[in-house]
């Protein structure tokens, strides 16, 4: 239940006290805009009585406008033009009836500029300074003030323009031992109902619950995209036929025994018919994530990443971590597209939200569901970039903080001698990406792990990168993901950031002195 008038009158009181204004002085600024709302002080109440004391303040400029004109009889001509000549926004803030049914109560409306009315709440300037009164009503009921009776009559309100010249009030600090309010402008909530332009198979939206910050700027895609010089070439005559399940039909998981395209991961499928990942599959990945430094490490003969650090005299290959892939059904298998083995390559399905964090990481990623261990979640979506141009892009911007954390598609970079420019690869979601570019780092024991799937190219140099659960997730919960990422290496495409993940775990010892990037 709501409180009772008593209750919304002592409140009142006590927040006009926490501003320095007696009883005596705001009590009949109450009794107007008891009138004025036809008694729904619940109305007052919703933002801590700030309409009240904005009225108080306002009641009182008006006043001194007053005395200011009755004092300065030459300017009475120029302040009558102003009021005839009122603002847009203080003509908009009317009060006005609605004329219905006799028997139906009267309803307040707010007219504004563009010719709409709203309903219930009228802001602060609209109940600002007249006491007139429309005395064909009769009383709809009475508020006690303590000692005083007021009638609940409909007030007709109309604030005119301010005067030039006329004084502002110096409004007092509030008692800090008084019943705390802030008279500061509220900012709305920024809410966007789906950033993927209708891309995806599920709206993602995006929310900043205290509405202070620009939305990011980037081009939603829900698939990758080469910017330029990537070598890629995805064609059907590329895959063979032992690459793929040409006899298949419907779902291959309910096949006795396993088609072709399991052959990468030992001959056994590694979803679940509810298109989860395999725990003894996931398990094997966490795995490597826990024991960093014991990650089996591949090297290059001739490191691109070297390369372009040094292309004259490149450093030798400092490793590389070798990961197990995921091989799904594609266009030229027999199955259909609801094949338990096509997970990552159906798109997103759970609910997702954007979100403005509180821990100063900039914008987060967390999912509006429950999400079982093991879930597809999304995959990074970028600018497929050679590794060159991922360098270029990223010294033409440094020090901006402007970059997202790039992938580096480097899982199979030794099983060859040497790799082109072209074709050693990595993913950029700065300026064109999906929902993956907001999931924020965490040291450790991230709820999401990185897994490379292997779909429409037989080779290695490209795949997607998804993301999986690596527990259960709870709604509401901030989806977060380790990059891996060596704190300490001043070498690495983008610079090293400062870690605010809040892991007891957190890998980043020397945070003193660094810049905080805004990841998402």
């Amino acid at each position: 239940m709501g409180l009772s008038k008593k209750e919304h009158l002592v409140k009142a009181y006590e927040a006009a006290k926490a501003w320095g204004i007696s009883k005596e002085e705001v009590k009949p600024v109450l009794v107007n805009l008891y009138r004025a709302i036809d008694g729904r002080l619940e109305d007052i109440a919703q933002d801590d009585y700030k309409i009240l004391i904005e009225t108080y303040f306002e009641l009182k400029e008006k006043v001194e406008e007053d005395e200011y004109r009755d004092q300065n009889p030459r300017k009475r001509r120029c302040v009558a033009d102003e009021e005839d000549h009122t603002s847009p926004r203080s003509s908009e803030l009317s009060l006005r009836h609605s004329s219905g049914n006799k028997n139906d109560p009267p309803t307040s409306h707010l007219a504004s500029g563009d010719g709409s009315v709203h309903i219930k709440r009228a802001s602060a300037s609209a109940f600002a300074s007249s006491n007139h009164t429309n005395n064909s009503k009769k009383p709809k009921d009475k508020l006690s003030t303590d000692d005083a009776t007021v009638s609940a009559e409909r007030t007709s309100i109309r604030r005119a323009g301010p005067a030039n010249g006329a004084a502002r009030i110096q409004r007092p600090k509030p008692d800090p031992n008084a019943t705390s309010i802030t008279l500061e402008d509220k900012k709305l909530p920024k809410y966007i109902p789906d950033i993927t332009k209708s891309t995806e198979k599920v709206a993602i939206s995006l929310v900043d619950e205290k509405g202070s910050e620009s939305l990011p700027k980037f081009n939603y895609i829900p698939q990758n995209t080469i910017y330029d010089d990537a070598h890629l070439n995805i064609s059907l005559s590329r895959i063979a036929d032992e690459d793929c399940c040409l006899d298949c039909s419907g779902d291959c998981l309910s096949s006795p025994v396993p088609c072709a395209c399991a052959h990468e991961t030992g001959g056994e499928f590694v979803y679940t018919p509810e298109g989860l990942l395999k725990e003894e599959f996931l398990c094997k990945r966490l795995s490597v994530i826990l024991e960093l430094e014991k990650q089996e490490q591949v090297y290059c003969l001739d490191c691109p990443r070297e390369k372009y650090k040094n292309a004259d005299m490149p450093e030798r290959c400092k490793g590389h971590p070798v990961r197990k892939f995921i091989k799904e059904c594609w266009l030229k298998c027999g199955c259909d597209m609801q094949c338990g083995n096509r997970v990552v390559q159906r798109g997103i399905s759970c609910k997702l939200q954007v979100f403005w964090t509180t821990q100063g990481k900039g914008w987060g990623l967390r999912t509006l569901e429950d999400l079982e261990k093991g879930s597809f979640v999304c995959e990074y979506v970028g600018e497929i970039l050679t590794n060159t141009e991922l360098y270029n892009r990223n010294m033409k911007s440094k020090g901006t903080g402007r970059h997202t954390y790039p992938v580096t598609l480097d899982a199979d970079w030794g099983s060859e001698q040497g790799l082109s420019d072209d074709d050693a690869l990595c993913l950029d979601a700065t300026f064109h990406g999906n929902v993956a570019r907001f999931i924020n780092h965490r040291c450790f024991d991230a709820n999401l792990v990185d897994i490379p799937v292997q779909v429409e190219t037989p080779d290695r140099h490209y795949y997607h990168v998804a993301f999986f659960t690596s527990r259960k997730v709870k709604a509401l919960e901030e989806l977060t993901w380790d990059y891996t990422i060596e704190f300490d290496d001043d070498e690495h495409p983008v610079d090293a950031f400062s870690c605010l993940c809040g892991s007891q775990y957190c890998r980043d010892t020397k945070r003193k002195g660094k810049k905080v990037v805004n990841l998402g």
